[in-house]
């Protein structure tokens, strides 16, 4: 396929995919629930830390864990008391369990109280071209709070190579258009040109078989790699490239 093709097609099956019908099956559907800023925000962070394995049971377990903090994210975030914080105790999605979930609510207390959000710290540290070193300094305050060191593991560090596939999708959901109908455009202070694409097996897969990709491993400098390509296709919105990459991996199972 040559580049002009490449990009025709790419472009092709991002606006298939790229649709409301996209949040029937996708943890995305979870954040689209509130509409309430904050809301949108801890609830999309909270399901994007858990979006690994089935996506049913992704879905399931995100509706589980708000429902614990009755419906109200932001809220139970701020000022959820000793009693309340140990309801979140029974919760278990694979590997992440209820006292990394609380360790999660007290840095997202901390984030909120002291840095005013996500956003505003995102931008603090955001360079013109990527998010990624802005990642790991948000996580460096995220965890300035006491915490169990295993709650660590699930926000991922591309300092320490990790592609960070979940915190780049939750990046993608808050910070592009919302015109789609799929993700938020809930941050101002950040552009689109800046958003590296979520990379995980099925993208990964895809990516190499397009030519988009060599780096066999799934991590930071694959990202790097990648973010290039799809930024000679589009440098304002390359991450919009994801549905392509998502669709053809999961739905399509090109290789």
């Amino acid at each position: 396929m040559d580049p002009s093709q490449l990009y025709e097609f790419l472009e092709a099956k991002t606006l298939e995919y790229q649709k409301p019908e996209f949040l029937e099956s996708d943890p995305i559907q979870i954040p689209h629930r509130y509409s309430k800023k904050e809301d949108i925000e801890i609830s999309g962070f909270l399901t994007a830390t858990i979006a690994w394995g089935n996506r049913k049971s992704i879905i399931q377990n995100a509706a589980g864990m708000l429902e614990r903090m009755d419906q109200s994210p932001h809220a139970f975030v701020l000022s959820a008391n000793a009693a309340e914080l140990k309801r979140l105790g029974t919760f278990v999605h694979r590997t992440f369990n209820g006292s990394d979930l609380k360790a999660f609510i007290l840095g997202l207390r901390h984030i909120y109280k002291s840095y005013g959000g996500f956003e505003p710290l995102f931008a603090r540290y955001a360079q013109d071209d990527n998010l990624q070193d802005a990642i790991v300094q948000v996580r460096r305050h995220f965890f300035e709070q006491p915490h169990p060191a295993r709650s660590e593991k699930h926000f991922s560090n591309p300092g320490k190579g990790s592609a960070a596939k979940r915190i780049n999708m939750f990046l993608r959901w808050m910070v592009r258009p919302e015109a789609s109908g799929v993700d938020f455009g809930l941050w101002n202070q950040l552009s689109p040109a800046q958003l590296s694409c979520p990379l995980d097996v099925h993208s990964g897969k895809v990516a190499r078989a397009l030519g988009l990709l060599d780096r066999r491993q799934n991590d930071a400098r694959a990202v790097r790699e990648l973010d290039a390509s799809l930024r000679a296709l589009d440098p304002a919105d390359p991450v919009k490239y994801d549905f392509a990459l998502f669709g053809l991996g999961v739905f399509e199972k090109f290789s």
